[in-house]
C-alpha cells in the first residue's frame, strides 16, 4: 500500500484532498452547493490553473465578469489570473470537482508518460 492511498470523503460540502491523499502535484477538491447558494468570495490564483467538472445539478460561474452556465457533464478550464466565483442554480444544487495544477507544468501525458510492464 506504499504506492497508493485510498480515502472516503462522505457527503461534506467541501473536501480538499491534498492532505487526505498526500498529493504532490495537484490539489483536488469535491464541492457541493445547495440550490441558490454560492461560493462566498471571488478569487484568482498566482500560478495554478483550475479544471472544474460538474458531477450533478446546475449553476453558473462568473469569470472576469462573464456568466458561464454549468450543467452535469460540463468541464471548464480557467487560467490562473481569471477572477472567478461559482453559484448553484435557484432551483438546483450543484456538485463539482475542482483540480488545481501549476499552469504550463504538463510535460508528458497519457501514453507518453506511461511505462508499460
Amino acid at each position: 500500500m506504499s504506492n497508493f492511498k485510498k480515502v472516503g470523503i462522505g457527503s461534506q460540502a467541501r473536501v480538499e484532498l491534498h492532505d487526505a491523499l498526500g498529493l504532490t502535484g495537484a490539489e483536488v477538491s469535491v464541492n457541493a452547493l445547495p440550490q441558490g447558494a454560492s461560493v462566498p468570495f471571488v478569487h484568482s490564483h498566482k500560478q495554478n490553473e483550475e479544471i472544474y467538472g460538474v458531477l450533478k445539478g446546475a449553476g453558473y460561474a462568473e469569470i472576469d465578469g462573464e456568466t458561464v452556465p454549468l450543467a452535469a457533464g460540463d468541464w471548464l478550464r480557467i487560467s490562473p489570473a481569471a477572477k472567478r466565483r461559482f453559484f448553484a442554480a435557484k432551483n438546483s444544487g450543484i456538485e463539482y470537482i475542482c483540480i488545481q495544477v501549476k499552469a504550463g507544468s504538463l510535460e508528458e501525458y497519457t501514453a507518453a508518460d506511461a511505462v508499460i510492464g
